[in-house]
């Protein structure tokens, strides 16, 4: 697995069958260690771990419908209320986050509709906050402190 500019997790990973297999702390159960599920990880770890973000908020691998067709979003953060506010999408690190990635997940908002996107390939990170009533958005210098969205952005 490759270096990522995140700071250190404490994952738990297993072999079985000659595959590596990581524990998943938000879906309590191990999953196959593959480079985007690294970069998931050791993301989710940084959000929990160093930017206070509640556990038991997010969700990974969240099940939505476009149109007729099913898709995941790999991370959603709640509300209190247990409403969406943000969706994260991951990709490997020799992945370049492009405009691709971005129109992913902008689909993906069309059915959640939520005021935060954030995409990580591990090596970098963008945070964009969507206004709807200016109908504009503006892109975040650094992943905010998860105090920060609720003090500033009433989550």
């Amino acid at each position: 697995m490759s270096d990522l500019n995140l700071p250190p997790a404490s994952l738990r990973i297993r072999k079985q069958g000659g595959k590596a297999y990581v524990f998943d702390r938000l879906r309590k159960h191990y999953v196959r260690l593959t480079p985007e599920e690294q970069v998931r990880q050791y993301f989710v770890s940084f959000l929990i771990e160093y930017k206070q973000y509640p556990e038991g908020l997010l969700s990974n691998e969240v099940s939505i419908e476009l149109g007729n067709v099913k898709r995941r979003c790999d991370t959603v953060l709640y509300d209190k209320f247990l409403q969406p506010q943000m969706i994260i999408e991951y990709k490997s690190p020799e992945i370049p986050l492009t405009q691709q990635v971005f129109d992913q997940i902008s689909r993906y908002n069309m059915s959640l509709q939520v005021p935060w996107l954030m995409i990580s390939n591990g090596l970098q990170h963008y945070c964009c906050f969507i206004d709807r009533e200016k109908k504009s958005y503006s892109f975040l210098k650094d992943i905010p402190q998860y105090g920060e969205l609720i003090m500033n952005y009433e989550l």
